[in-house]
């Protein structure tokens, strides 16, 4: 990475976490090291980027222009590292993938399949989590790809795209528990029942709507005591139809279900070998049929 780049990716650091320690914590330098590329930069761009009379160095408007540019900068410097490695000689010995259970696709099988001829000798892991699990194991380098159900944001060393195909998310509860017998089904209703809700290990704690409310850490957990009757919760529509469709019943509540994209996560620190950028192309390819 050269240097004008890693000023930039100390730029955008110090801009998206508020503070030039915090940033050098991150990227592993001490602070007067990100203090100088920063203050060289502006001096490069005869810029102001941070007004620093605060307790915390907050952006200008300036910054906030420039940080839109550097970001921009840094995606564009990611794809040209991934192409760069499809192009080098060498293959990754092993390629981690992480799904969430918000992603379905017909194609997954084929893609697998397709994989295995092109890389037979490559060792294939494929982890299950959900929302942060996912985009901190692909941080940390545990994980080369993820796909997750699309997040607010992202860190600044996290790639992202969204995938051609959408999951559907849907409400339910199994067929003995009270609502299931329900005519018509209210949101005052499902505030006095049970929920049963999703809660990853590094999300915050559960944000508690009324009434009461059990948590679990995957989608087939909740699954299950959904089916055992405890409560209803919020479950991929695939999911609940493949392992559980003669013992849930999916509650018809108005703005549900719903349409969830899913994003194809990478490390632009750590990179994508030849594989891993042959798995992420062939996840991003439009569907056949699509416009």
């Amino acid at each position: 990475m050269g240097q004008s780049l890693e000023s930039l990716v100390m730029f955008v650091e110090a801009a998206t976490l508020g503070s030039f320690s915090a940033a050098a914590r991150k990227l592993g330098k001490q602070q007067s090291t990100v203090s100088e590329a920063i203050a060289n930069l502006e001096i490069d761009l005869g810029l102001s980027l941070f007004d620093r009379s605060t307790r915390r160095p907050t952006l200008t408007a300036h910054g906030q222009a420039m940080l839109v540019y550097a970001q921009q900068v840094m995606e564009a410097s990611d794809r040209l590292q991934r192409s760069a490695h499809r192009l080098a000689e060498g293959l990754e010995p092993q390629l981690t993938l992480v799904l969430s259970d918000t992603y379905q696709s017909d194609r997954f099988e084929a893609i697998l399949t397709e994989f295995e001829k092109r890389y037979p000798e490559l060792e294939l892991e494929c982890m299950i989590a959900e929302h942060n699990d996912v985009v901190a194991l692909v941080q940390e380098g545990r994980a080369h790809l993820g796909l997750v159900a699309a997040q607010p944001d992202y860190p600044p060393d996290i790639g992202f795209e969204s995938i051609a195909e959408r999951s559907a998310i849907g409400l339910y509860v199994g067929k003995r528990h009270p609502l299931a017998s329900a005519p018509h089904v209210t949101t005052e209703m499902l505030h006095q029942a049970r929920e049963l809700r999703l809660n990853t290990y590094l999300d915050d704690v559960v944000q508690r709507r009324r009434g009461k409310c059990w948590s679990a850490s995957s989608y087939l957990l909740l699954l299950e005591m959904t089916e055992l009757g405890f409560g209803w919760a919020e479950l991929p529509r695939w999911l609940a139809k493949r392992f559980a469709a003669d013992g849930l019943l999916e509650l018809r509540v108005r703005g549900w279900p719903k349409s969830i994209q899913v994003d194809a996560l990478w490390s632009r620190r750590h990179g994508l070998g030849p594989a891993g950028g042959w798995l992420l192309d062939t996840l991003l390819a439009p569907c056949i049929g699509d416009a």
